[in-house]
């Protein structure tokens, strides 16, 4: 019996692995770059903060507070300005500059911070229009231009006003992003074979954190984290933007989209022979034909019909919740400010306990694959949020006692590494299976563009507003994303649906079931209230 179940085993991988051929792992590889490159802007602006600021500082003719603390030898009471080392400008003078500077920087700061899910927003909702009007391949290659304008922008912002380039690229790369993190998914789930579509349709979360820890290790003072190298730290993203550039050339164009979108037949099946080596690729024509009549039966949605038809309200709330429920858990206050918050928790060392962070990231999104197909989504996302906030807690608790406990930074140090694990658990990859899983053919391009405007949506006003926020709460601000938690874990545990393994009729009536117990109960309610009367 044993022999018989290794034997199948061993037959299934051998399938899995003929599968795998090299135009294949060419042409994935290819495409997640630009989930690499979204990785790593996400990450890149975090280490070196006070550096750009104290840029922008010089450039508005503004001075960062911290310049007024310390002189060259690090004693207090200097104030430093090129050219006047030693010499202390009026108190009047200090008094206005204090005053103004602190809440300019704030502001150009979080600016250059959130202005990338601005361009995420905008360019979310064309995602689908510029992917099938031009194919999936040619779609990335035309999307890259704006990747490498905006690095290019990033690169050169020493050799003009720093402030509007950065935002400006910043922008820029936003709005590549936008475009890159629904066209590659796409290209990915269409090329890959079923045996490995899961395994493969995982790697541009894998992509994401790996970019991240890239631009946290990169953003060391002693390489390119320092006052002379920032500019090529923020814009070096624009190099896997070169490398996706040139590689997109030699990769074929998604046999799906040629068969079903163009009925391109034999060039389907001539790319489909290069990605699949020297298998039949009959029986996926079959599919795809199946798969086109499909499409052609169910009439496609459109975003106003989402949101105006009963039909998809329940779903629409869920997928809207989810991904609501993953940018306002505090995960990017995380990404964009841990250094920050690493430094306010008394770490010596911020900027490696930041990339430490990025480094548990990558692992337990390693774990997460295979936590997601064995376990349920709804199960693992309702542990994710319950971990985020007891993390959440116990890091405010590690602030606000620090004053009296040294020892209280490792408790917030502690805090932060299993709020990104639990994170990685649930919260991080799940909201993007359940919009997929929710929706059939017909309503789901317009649910996936939805909810990804309001994921960039969510990103931006977190990016915009933490730094203020932080400033004003001082060691309390993650209570504000514990409540939060607290709000979507009861939300999570009463709406959403499991949805593993139950196809879109299981779900929507599981759906209807709820509206009706909903109801039922109502009514119920006004026959007591009116048995009172």
């Amino acid at each position: 019996m044993a022999r018989r179940y290794f034997c199948t085993r061993l037959s299934s991988e051998m399938i899995r692995i003929s599968h795998l051929t090299g135009t294949l792992v060419l042409s994935v590889f290819t495409a997640v770059l630009g989930f690499f490159q979204y990785g790593y802007s996400l990450g890149v602006i975090n280490a070196p903060q006070k550096v750009i600021e104290a840029h922008y500082g010089r450039v508005l003719g503004i001075v960062s507070p911290d310049r007024y603390a310390t002189n060259a030898s690090g004693e207090d009471g200097t104030f430093l300005q090129a050219g006047t080392e030693g010499t202390l400008p009026p108190l009047t003078d200090i008094s206005e500059d204090l005053a103004t500077s602190p809440h300019i920087l704030t502001m150009y700061w979080s600016l250059s911070v959130s202005v990338f899910a601005i361009g995420g927003m905008v360019s979310s909702f064309t995602v689908g229009w510029i992917g099938d009007r031009l194919g999936r391949v040619k779609a990335m290659l035309v999307v890259n231009v704006l990747s490498i304008a905006g690095n290019l922008l990033m690169g050169l912002a020493k050799f003009g006003p720093s402030h509007i380039l950065i935002i400006s690229g910043r922008a820029v790369t936003g709005l590549y992003c936008g475009l890159s993190s629904g066209l590659v998914p796409m290209y990915v789930s269409e090329v890959s074979p079923t045996a490995l579509r899961g395994a493969l349709g995982t790697l541009h979360q894998l992509a994401i954190v790996t970019g991240i820890l890239f631009s946290q290790v990169l953003g060391l003072d002693f390489l390119l984290g320092n006052d002379e190298m920032w500019p090529l730290l923020l814009g070096l993203s624009g190099v896997a933007a070169l490398l996706q550039f040139f590689l997109l050339l030699l990769c074929p164009e998604s046999p799906r989209y040629l068969y079903i979108k163009l009925g391109k037949v034999e060039e389907a099946k001539k790319n489909l022979k290069r990605l699949r080596g020297n298998c039949d690729p009959m029986k996926e024509i079959e599919e795809m034909e199946k798969e086109k009549q499909e499409a052609a039966s169910e009439k496609k949605v459109s975003i106003k019909q989402l949101f105006t038809s009963s039909k998809y309200r329940q779903a629409v709330i869920v997928a809207l919740m989810v991904q609501i429920s993953q940018q306002f858990s505090g995960i990017n206050a995380i990404f964009y400010y841990s250094t920050n918050i690493f430094e306010r928790a008394g770490v010596e060392q911020p900027v490696y306990a930041t990339i430490g962070v990025g480094v548990v990231n990558t692992v337990f999104t390693v774990i997460s694959v295979l936590l997601v197909e064995k376990a349920g989504r709804r199960s693992l996302f309702l542990a994710g949020l319950m971990g985020m906030l007891v993390s959440a807690v116990a890091m405010t608790v590690g602030l606000v006692l620090l004053s009296q406990f040294a020892w209280m930074s490792y408790v917030s140090m502690v805090a932060i590494f299993l709020f990104v694990i639990f994170f990685e658990v649930g919260p991080g990859p799940i909201p993007w299976f359940i919009v997929a899983e929710l929706f059939s053919q017909g309503p789901r391009p317009a649910a996936i563009a939805v909810a990804g405007f309001c994921n960039w949506a969510c990103n931006f006003i977190v990016g915009m507003c933490f730094q203020y926020i932080a400033d004003l709460c001082g060691p309390y601000v993650f209570v504000i994303f514990a409540g939060l938690l607290l709000v979507f874990f009861l939300f999570a545990y009463f709406k959403v649906p499991e949805t593993k393994g139950k196809s879109f009729e299981e779900i929507a009536a599981a759906f209807r079931r709820k509206k009706l117990s909903a109801k039922a109960m109502t009514e119920l309610q006004d026959l007591r209230r009116s048995e009172e009367a």
